[in-house]
């Protein structure tokens, strides 16, 4: 039984939060109760700690600035907890205290040193600033530096200079500050035990936040940059405000904004560094190559608890995969994986018991703060509690259970694919006709698919759990669904779709959404304060875009020859997800997810270089032949096993 805790927001999360470009759903936001709590939690860490401020040396001469809150009982000793963020750790002055400290009230509660840092070039902290900086694993001098060497500094002169320390360090993070959390991993630091990377910004060109296999995000690149990268005009000065789209409708505003290159054109005017980065580095090239630190992990020594969020608009990928890097790479590190049914950094505030119209019955997000994320730190950094954690805990949603598994994927999950068949059928036996059968649409770049049923000119965080039944009553959607379901199917793992499609164009994007499709008597929520109607309710499970023209190479595109059949094979991110009895599992196939991702001109162009002129309409076809079969593959668990691995 999970029982209710009282949370505060950190002061460095309600940053990551507001530049995230995500939009809070309602739920998420702090009722007057929990700002009492809050209010009261800052009474309670003003009396019982005291705040230093430091600028610590690195390596290169260059100065990072740190605020350190320390226990005013010096009768023991603590462990460092410590996290650096690109966001400011303000309130800058000694006599100026957040409302939190950690990840939760826990942390604070029992007495840690909290060290948060500001990473170079940003807030107090000297030297230049450069987004998700490369990693160098074999420094040729004294004075090359990266974030790893920055922590690694950081750390020696904490150790050094704080009195009443265990000599035992953690790290923290999510999102950006996720990042430096695996950049504390590579550092290497023998005081570091234990590091937590939560949503970690990891790859973005492949499936973090800007970019998913190279199509571009816009509405959350755009939304984030236009704050938080705009130059800076004087010290401290804290990134923002945000843009003024005019409009609540970022549809109707991306679509009258034109090409892409309008962006910078019209409202950016090149004083946006990082925007012009992003857009122009539209390849796999070295530029991304050298930012994603996976190859490095390699004999980590610390412990490591990397959490993540099923239902992550912005780093879903990057949680999944750091695990995964680090079980391969030091198969004896102490590696867990964490995956919730959340939206993005959703686990560390709220009760995280709904997303949108979804609801898991259960404050997952107070479970996890409580009984896993601060048992983890107690563990390595103080010796108490557990001695033995599980090699995941997963979330299993559907049917709304928390597991304890041994690793993840689950080990007996098979394959199983689902198959696109004639009449809009999914089915698990491939298709029997032969020839080219297919099913057709026409893809307009002037009018693309909307990746939302409501108005917003954000990427609002619901979206990945919305309604898809907006979408699949248009034309140029294509829809694919099983009979209803005669018993519970679990899906544990990443899915792969495999599409055989033509286009008019050369180029085209290729939209798979998996989705869990409730019964017609399905029940409406209790309360319903949104009269929502679930009877019929098409729920994204997952949903992901791949750019056609690198169906051959991320490194060098290729175009479509028009009316050829060519093959488009990517993986989608992990899902947990079970599709109850009397409901159906539904795949849509669109060109378009708008404003999600930029509009693809369907012509084969650099898009931040493409003109009015070169936007067109395609003709898509997607084949169903035994020659041709489409599909989606899935890892399937045994009816008993996904009962029993809890």
């Amino acid at each position: 039984m999970m029982r209710e805790i009282r949370k505060g927001l950190a002061f460095s999360t309600i940053l990551v939060i507001i530049l995230s470009a995500v939009s809070l759903p309602a739920q998420d936001r702090q009722p007057a109760d929990e700002e009492r709590k809050a209010a009261e939690l800052r009474d309670y860490i003003r009396a019982n700690y005291t705040k230093s401020e430091y600028l610590a040396p690195m390596r290169d001469g260059v100065r990072l600035f740190v605020s350190v809150y320390a226990p005013k009982d010096a009768a023991k000793r603590y462990p460092i907890w410590m996290m650096r963020t690109p966001y400011t750790v303000g309130p800058y002055g000694a006599d100026n205290y957040p409302g939190s400290l950690g990840p939760s009230e826990f942390f604070a509660r029992d007495g840690y040193i909290f060290a948060y840092c500001d990473v170079r070039g940003l807030g107090k902290s000297e030297g230049k600033f450069e987004h998700v900086r490369p990693y160098i694993p074999n420094k040729t001098s004294p004075n090359q530096i990266d974030e790893a060497s920055d922590t690694y500094d950081t750390i020696e002169f904490l150790l050094k200079t704080l009195p009443n320390h265990n000599g035992r360090v953690g790290v923290w993070g999510i999102s950006y500050p996720g990042f430096y959390a695996t950049m504390a991993i590579l550092s290497g630091h023998p005081a570091i035990k234990a590091v937590s990377p939560q949503a970690p910004v990891t790859e973005w060109f492949l499936g973090d936040d800007w970019r998913h296999n190279g199509a571009l995000f816009l509405a959350h690149v755009f939304g984030f940059m236009s704050s938080f990268g705009r130059p800076r005009t004087g010290e401290n000065e804290v990134p923002g405000p945000a843009f003024d789209y005019g409009t609540p409708d970022g549809y109707d505003f991306f679509l009258r904004m034109g090409p892409l290159g309008n962006a910078d054109k019209n409202f950016f005017k090149g004083q946006i560094e990082g925007w012009r980065d992003l857009v122009s580095h539209d390849t796999y090239t070295d530029y991304w190559k050298s930012r994603d630190p996976l190859p490095y992990l390699k004999n980590v020594q610390a412990a490591v608890m990397t959490v993540g969020g099923w239902f992550d608009a912005e780093d879903a990928y990057g949680a999944l995969h750091t695990s995964e890097a680090i079980g391969k790479q030091s198969p004896g590190t102490v590696n867990i994986l964490v995956e919730g049914p959340w939206s993005h950094g959703q686990w560390n505030r709220g009760p995280g018991d709904e997303l949108g119209d979804v609801n898991f019955h259960q404050k997952t997000g107070e479970y996890f703060r409580e009984h896993i994320e601060f048992p983890f730190f107690q563990h390595f950094l103080k010796d108490q509690g557990e001695e033995k954690f599980p090699g995941a805990y997963a979330f299993e949603t559907g049917r709304n259970e928390w597991h304890q598994l041994d690793r993840w994927p689950p080990k007996n999950g098979t394959r199983k694919t689902f198959y696109f068949q004639s009449g809009g059928r999914l089915a698990s036996a491939p298709p029997a006709a032969g020839g080219e059968e297919f099913d057709e649409y026409v893809s307009d770049p002037a009018k693309p698919v909307p990746h939302i049923p409501y108005i917003s000119n954000q990427m609002s965080a619901p979206y990945m759990t919305a309604d898809q039944r907006f979408a699949g009553r248009r034309t140029d959607v294509l829809v694919y669904q099983t009979e209803p379901l005669e018993a519970d199917v679990t899906i544990a793992g990443p899915l792969a779709a495999s599409l055989y499609v033509s286009t008019t164009g050369t180029d085209s994007d290729w939209v798979v959404k998996l989705i869990d499709v409730y019964p017609g008597d399905a029940p409406d929520p209790d309360p319903n304060p949104t009269r929502v109607k679930m009877g019929g309710y098409q729920q994204l499970v997952r949903g992901e875009p791949f750019r056609g023209k690198f169906r051959k190479s991320y490194e060098t595109p290729v175009p479509f020859e028009p009316g050829k059949p060519d093959k488009v094979e990517f993986q989608l991110p992990d899902v947990f997800q079970t599709f109850r009895r009397g409901h159906r599992i539904m795949v849509q196939v669109q060109s378009s997810w708008f404003p999600l991702v930029d509009r693809n001109p369907q012509k084969f162009v650099k898009i931040d270089q493409a003109q009015p002129s070169d936007f067109q309409k395609a003709t898509q076809r997607v084949y169903r032949s035994a020659k041709l079969p489409s599909s989606l593959t899935v890892n399937v668990l045994p009816a008993a096993a996904a009962a029993s691995e809890k």
